[in-house]
């Protein structure tokens, strides 16, 4: 791909899976970050180009990511797409929230035994029970029941099966139609995002763009998730990581190495040295 300034202005990275190959459910993940891709990210910072994270994780444990690459200006964009934060103080710039009482009521019925964590911006995570999840290792956790959740509001609801497997939880969830939300499942691992209808990276990464008035043929996207698919649509150019799933790998413009093999750094280093 080549762009009209020589690199691209504007480049949005998922984080696990991309900016890393540890565990997602790893507290320290952070630190494993190599040193390749470290130095390809500073390239980016130092360029001047607009370098966004997108995660589907929640602000609290997105901060650390923040932090360890030095990116103390711009913005992030959490729970796939429902917040955008100010990268240097994590205070949060925009929101899309959704009701809980009707996805409670359904889902509890559907899934017997599952464990709801919805985010509460900037703060932390009610939660109907603990799991193995990156976001309980940062922020506040309060633990509350079914009725008391139902109450809330949220911007992002992660829903956990213990137990049974990632394709179960989809099969489960394939026809449940909740009015005004979108859920994400991932294959790899029981696990649901639920967030309000129209929500993605890539609809937070266009309002971002249009603001900061860099060119829609000036974008980049790297990704390897169910949850980078709209993203790596969105930019110019989208990258896939050389461990994505099939479907993720034939939305890309490009596929580069598996992140084992320091494929995100790989990828940057055509555009940024």
């Amino acid at each position: 791909m080549i762009f009209a300034s020589g690199r691209p202005q504007m480049v949005a990275l998922d984080i696990d899976g991309t900016l890393h190959s540890a565990s997602d459910t790893n507290p320290d993940a952070h630190e494993t970050i190599s040193s390749a891709t470290r130095a390809a990210v500073r390239a980016v910072v130092g360029s001047g180009t607009h370098l966004v994270l997108c995660t589907g994780r929640l602000s609290p444990a997105t901060l650390p990511f923040l932090r360890e690459l030095d990116i103390c200006a711009g913005f992030a964009i959490c729970s796939n797409g429902a917040v955008l934060i100010d990268a240097g103080t994590g205070r949060v710039v925009e929101q899309v929230i959704f009701d809980l009482r009707d996805p409670i009521a359904i889902l509890r019925t559907r899934l017997p035994g599952a464990v709801f964590v919805a985010e509460r911006p900037g703060l932390g995570v009610l939660a109907t029970d603990r799991v193995d999840d990156a976001d309980m290792h940062f922020g506040l956790v309060e633990l509350v029941g079914d009725d008391e959740l139902a109450a809330a509001s949220t911007t992002r609801l992660a829903v956990h099966w213990p137990g049974r497997s990632g394709s179960a939880l989809a099969a489960a969830l394939a026809n449940v139609d909740i009015p005004g939300v979108r859920c994400c499942c991932y294959s790899d691992e029981p696990l649901a995002d639920l967030t309000a209808a129209g929500v993605s990276k890539a609809a937070m990464l266009e309002r971002l763009r249009a603001n900061l008035g860099v060119l829609a043929s000036e974008t980049l996207a790297v990704g390897d998730g169910v949850n980078d698919l709209e993203m790596l649509a969105w930019a110019a150019h989208g990258v896939a990581m050389g461990h994505s799933p099939a479907q993720v790998r034939a939305a890309a413009d490009q596929v580069c190495p598996p992140g084992i093999e320091d494929g995100l750094a790989i990828a940057l280093s055509q555009w940024f040295r």
